[in-house]
């Protein structure tokens, strides 16, 4: 969320900023600021009124010491005025804030001056090409068809027990997830990343924490009997740790990472885009979270990207890096690296993870601060990234790694697998 005093102060800066995500933000700024003008002259009418009715209470009390309490009834009148008075001007004051907050709640971050105004992903840029692309026979399978060749993972099984985007691994197709979720946590805990545990579902100011309410609530699983949300990362749970705290400057940074199951409602097309492993409603993914100082945390998406990177070139996998465009830039994002993941079964790129820099957007919201050199509270930096989404890295292996007579394991994850080739 953005900051108000940033909002007053930089009007036209954020109006300008905004249209690289083709808004236009004037008219939400608009009503920000008029909102802000009534709720502050809404205030100050409600501390004059309050502080008159201290004043009238302390004479009053006097006159009925000093014996004059005809003149202590008469101003009593004026202190059953006031108590009105006051009780309307705390509730116009409490829609003011409350009208205020959901404007700022609806208004996206506005993107690093990196990004570039685009309208969807056509417009995001390339930034880094690696890696061979696999030349396959023309015997080569997509991966939902190599799942089922080699008994790795049941698709019509999962539709039986839950419905459609709700896989069953089995087997080797089970062993090799966990191995990736092994070798993802123990890249991760190398890099200096603590592992944490959360839970799976979060409360309603969890996911206004870290934007995903109001702005994807179509997209979460609602419990509506407990008001609880079922994540749809491992962003949600570990960031909102931090939420309502004050962490020591010397702290900084924080690590954390995280292996959890996801859940998206989101609602897919049909076509062999979205078939097999392409888009799910639960799949497994393994989480980086970083609180960083505001001087240092685009030195740390760096780290980050680099850190996927390395990941990507141990497993000998061909990925593309895009930055992405206004236009395809998430609500609270101010800088996305997307990874893409050629997948040669399909002949065409997946995208496996997401690294940004949120700035002071969802610590605003969390309100997540850190007390500098001088005992004064700054609002932190957070970012987060996939380390990784397992579905297309599970689709990029099959289809990457496939043989005429089996799917070869790549040579860093056979000491988590136990095996060296499926057939």
């Amino acid at each position: 969320m953005l900051q108000l005093q940033y909002i007053r102060d930089h009007q036209e800066a954020i109006i300008e900023a905004l249209d690289k995500r083709t808004i236009d933000a004037k008219p939400m700024l608009d009503r920000v600021l008029e909102l802000d003008s009534n709720r502050r002259k809404t205030q100050t009418e409600l501390d004059e009124s309050s502080a008159r009715m201290n004043q009238l209470s302390k004479e009053i009390g006097g006159l009925y010491k000093s014996g004059k309490a005809a003149e202590a009834e008469a101003l009593k009148e004026e202190t059953a005025s006031l108590k009105q008075q006051i009780k309307e001007l705390t509730d116009q004051l409490n829609d003011f804030v409350d009208s205020l907050n959901n404007e700022l709640y609806h208004i996206p971050n506005v993107p690093h001056q990196s990004v570039v105004k685009g309208n969807s992903e056509d417009d995001n840029e390339i930034v880094l090409n690696e890696g061979e692309l696999p030349t396959l026979g023309s015997n080569a399978l997509p991966h939902w068809e190599l799942a089922k060749k080699y008994d790795l993972i049941d698709f019509e099984l999962g539709v039986k027990i839950a419905g459609a985007g709700f896989p069953v691994y089995k087997g080797k197709g089970a062993r090799l997830q966990r191995a990736l979720i092994s070798y993802f946590l123990d890249k991760n805990t190398e890099a200096g990343y603590t592992e944490v545990q959360p839970p799976l579902v979060v409360n309603e100011a969890s996911g206004y924490g870290t934007g995903q309410l109001p702005d994807k609530e179509g997209q979460m699983y609602h419990i509506g009997i407990d008001d609880l949300y079922l994540i749809p990362t491992a962003e949600v749970p570990v960031t909102n740790i931090f939420r309502d705290s004050i962490v020591s400057e010397k702290e900084l940074p924080i690590q954390y990472t995280a292996y959890t199951p996801c859940f998206r409602r989101e609602a897919g097309s049909y076509g062999a885009h979205v078939r097999g492993l392409n888009r799910l409603h639960q799949f497994d993914k393994v989480e980086i979270v970083r609180v960083e100082h505001p001087d240092r945390s685009y030195q740390a998406l760096e780290e980050m990207v680099v850190h996927v990177q390395n990941i990507l070139r141990e497993l000998k996998l061909p990925y593309r890096i895009l930055r992405l465009c206004g236009g395809d830039l998430g609500f609270t994002s101010a800088l996305t690296y997307d990874f893409e993941l050629f997948s040669a079964g399909q002949d065409r790129w997946l995208e496996i993870s997401s690294v940004s820099n949120f700035e002071t957007f969802q610590a605003n919201r969390l309100k997540l601060r850190y007390k500098d050199e001088n005992g004064k509270n700054q609002l932190a930096h957070t970012l987060n990234g996939s380390s990784l989404a397992l579905p297309r890295v599970m689709a990029g292996i099959l289809e990457n790694y496939q043989t005429e007579d089996g799917i070869i394991i790549p040579e860093v994850l056979r000491p988590y697998t136990g095996f060296d080739k499926i057939d």
